[in-house]
């Protein structure tokens, strides 16, 4: 059937924050916070400051690498990567599942094995998958959730590394071993790892939908925060214009 050219309006969930859902029909003008441990906050996560990846990619060859992550709901995890430098574009999509079940309104049932994620295209000699995944960890969301985001619930909703060969999927591994031991989250990281699952890109208005829209109550408590805590936690990463989907790039 055609896709909707905007999103359903769904309820609202009770709480302090808003569920994405709930997010999708809201309208109001507010202002957002960062986030971090030592702070309190308004966001519905925090910030971890946590060490770079022992075990690394080796010497970047290819002009690109994808990499993809889901990490609760995409809007977030999308935009945090799209303000990250060496990142060439972030795509809001679905994977874990099978693409005829690769649509909105299917994977929010939680029964299609699909997770909100997002397809990281990068290039190699300005940053590693390794340095992707620390950022991921840190500010992006929070790994120790299982099946579940803040507000958001379900198995769409899961920390799942997407890895796109036996290098990553090596890489990743050693890297949450890492994180354990060394107890940088205070309970053990609930982050799977799937190997090689395809992605699906997501419906048009999923894109670039925290630049869009960052006046929404789900945006400002939920992911607004995110993008700070990766200005103060990665200055050296960041970059104020996001290179988005619809065709702005970062300058």
């Amino acid at each position: 059937m055609n896709k909707p050219s905007t999103p359903p309006a769904p309820r609202f969930a009770g709480g302090a924050f808003f569920s994405r859902r709930a997010a999708l029909g809201a309208v109001a003008v507010l202002t957002g916070a960062a986030a971090f441990r030592v702070v309190p906050s308004l966001a519905a996560e925090s910030a971890v400051v946590i060490p770079v990846p022992a075990d690394d990619a080796a010497a970047a060859t290819a002009a690109t690498e994808t990499a993809v992550v889901a990490g609760g709901c995409f809007w977030g995890v999308q935009g945090v990567f799209q303000h990250v430098k060496g990142v060439t574009n972030a795509v809001s999509g679905y994977a874990g599942g099978d693409e005829k079940t690769a649509r909105y309104e299917s994977v929010g049932s939680g029964r299609t094995g699909h997770a909100e994620a997002v397809a990281i295209t990068y290039d190699p000699k300005q940053i590693s998958y390794g340095r992707i995944l620390q950022i991921y960890f840190s500010v992006a969301h929070n790994p120790t959730e299982l099946n579940r985001q803040g507000p958001d619930h379900g198995t769409q909703y899961r920390s799942t590394i997407f890895a796109q060969n036996a290098d990553q999927a090596r890489i990743a591994k050693a890297y949450i071993e890492q994180l354990d031991k060394a107890r940088s989250f205070g309970q053990p990281i609930a982050t799977t790892i799937e190997l090689q699952k395809r992605f699906f890109p997501a419906e048009a208005y999923h894109q670039d939908y925290l630049t869009r829209n960052p006046t929404q109550p789900y945006i400002v408590f939920n992911d607004l925060p995110k993008i700070e805590n990766l200005k103060k936690v990665f200055p050296d990463r960041y970059r104020a214009e996001p290179v988005l989907v619809g065709g702005r790039t970062a300058g």
